[in-house]
């Protein structure tokens, strides 16, 4: 992918210390839109991805933690059970206002 195409990622975490878990999340939201418990969708170019878990990598410990990113399809197909996140009228992807939308691209 080229480097000025930014892209979608799901960017999920397990961190076993609550310290840092707190300091991943707080991290995330500076750079995406938390979607669930530590699971955040971030629209970044490429570079602008290695930066972000250059960012977190400084935060976690690698021997007990664990954060992934996932490069999201250009079209998807969203299925949710449960409990709405979001305030009704605003969704992630699709619908009223997309959130997406309103982050700035890294």
């Amino acid at each position: 992918m080229p480097a000025d195409v930014p892209a979608l990622y799901l960017i999920c975490y397990d961190i076993a210390d609550p310290r840092r878990l707190v300091r991943v999340h707080r991290y995330l939201k500076g750079h995406g839109i938390p979607v669930q418990y530590s699971v955040f969708v971030a629209k970044l170019r490429p570079r602008s991805l290695d930066l972000v878990m250059a960012g977190i990598s400084e935060r976690i410990d690698p021997r007990a933690d664990d954060v992934r990113a996932y490069a999201l399809p250009a079209t998807l197909r969203i299925e949710r059970i449960g409990r709405e996140y979001f305030p009704e009228g605003l969704s992630l992807l699709d619908g009223a206002k997309d959130l997406l939308t309103l982050l700035e691209v890294a």
